[in-house]
């Protein structure tokens, strides 16, 4: 099931507001389950610029290289460091 607060793009991307001004992103559970292993992740800077529906990084796996979609408009505040050290 997924979680209500949660809204999804058609690109297995979702965003969860956490204040007026402030979302956290990620990918479906479905996306996950779809790449298998993921061995590297390409995601923007703090302070990048992101355009609703462009591309803003890359995720490999080890079946395929898929591009990440920004869902909506705005400034990289914080990106998860864990993330480039372990995808």
């Amino acid at each position: 099931m997924n979680p209500p607060d949660l809204k999804y793009s058609k690109e297995h991307e979702w965003v969860r507001s956490e204040s007026d001004s402030v979302v956290v992103m990620g990918i479906t559970e479905f996306a996950q389950d779809s790449l298998g292993d993921v061995v590297f992740v390409e995601i923007p800077d703090e302070g990048a610029e992101l355009i609703q529906g462009e591309k803003m990084g890359e995720i490999e796996s080890v079946k395929a290289v898929s591009d990440l979609y920004s869902p909506v408009s705005g400034k990289v505040i914080k990106r998860n460091e864990s993330l480039i050290d372990n995808p």
